[in-house]
């Protein structure tokens, strides 16, 4: 069970390119008061990394198994990681 406030990276694969899938993570993650960011990768991958409450990293990883209606998540990967150099809040990055 997750406990306290944490950082985790998530690798999201399936048909999780062109669906909106980054801007639906990046309204969901704000809405859950995370901070963050979310990215395609050149692999058709979707990358994201999400810090704030355990509770909320938690709910928007069993958000992440459904996506936005046109996607289709395949498999969510996670590990965890550091917070980010960022202002707080949520942004989408470019491509990498």
């Amino acid at each position: 069970m997750i406990t306290g406030s944490e950082c985790l990276r998530a690798r999201i694969r399936g048909r999780v390119q062109g669906v909106w899938f980054r801007a639906w993570t990046e309204r969901t993650a704000r809405s859950l008061g995370l901070s963050g960011w979310v990215r395609n990768r050149a692999d058709g991958s979707v990358e994201a990394l999400f810090c704030g409450s355990a509770e909320a990293v938690k709910r928007m990883l069993e958000l992440l198994h459904e996506g936005p209606p046109a996607a289709r998540v395949d498999s969510v990967e996670t590990e965890p990681d550091a917070p980010p150099v960022l202002e707080e809040g949520f942004c989408i990055l470019p491509t990498l």
